[in-house]
């Protein structure tokens, strides 16, 4: 199996996010991700999806979900043509002694202390799932409290536009 990021337009309207999602655990797939939100148009949202399946049943799904009326496009993202990151807060555990150890690595990882305690500090890191996972593994000897981590989002690389073009329906 491999993993398929999908980028679903549909109607920005209540019971969508519902159907596609409902569609897909019918069929049995686990979603690993999924993120969703407004578009640059007010009427449209983009639910970004990412299962680990065969090609061919996902292909059934995906035909299926086309068949939804408030289904707009579908396309799936190439890793190499397309640019994916997820959003981490991870709060980890940084007395005096060992805060300026946490402070290098999340330098080191490009990410930034959002708020300050006096025993914890509360890190953002946004990026690839490969480089969040890492930055973790290096924050666990520290102590992570609590954290939360955002689906997927990805958009297509270079000037063209799903949401652009003939197949889009009208909202």
């Amino acid at each position: 199996m491999t993993m398929h990021t999908l980028s679903v337009l549909v109607e920005n309207k209540p019971g969508v996010l519902a159907r596609v999602s409902g569609l897909f655990s019918r069929r049995g797939f686990n979603i690993d991700s999924l993120a969703v939100g407004e578009t640059e148009n007010p009427d449209v949202s983009r639910i970004t999806i990412v299962v680990n399946a065969e090609s061919s049943p996902l292909e059934q799904v995906t035909k299926q979900l086309n068949k939804l009326v408030n289904v707009l496009k579908i396309v799936e993202l190439d890793a190499q043509v397309s640019v994916a990151r997820e959003l981490l807060l991870v709060k980890v555990r940084a007395d005096r002694s060992a805060r300026t150890q946490v402070l290098e690595t999340v330098n080191l990882f490009r990410a930034r202390v959002v708020d300050v305690a006096p025993d914890t500090l509360t890190i953002e890191a946004t990026g690839t799932p490969d480089k969040l996972d890492a930055l973790l593994r290096d924050l666990e000897p520290f102590g992570i409290k609590e954290m939360v981590q955002s689906g997927l989002v990805a958009i297509g690389r270079g000037s063209r536009s799903i949401t652009a073009g003939p197949a889009l329906r009208a909202a």
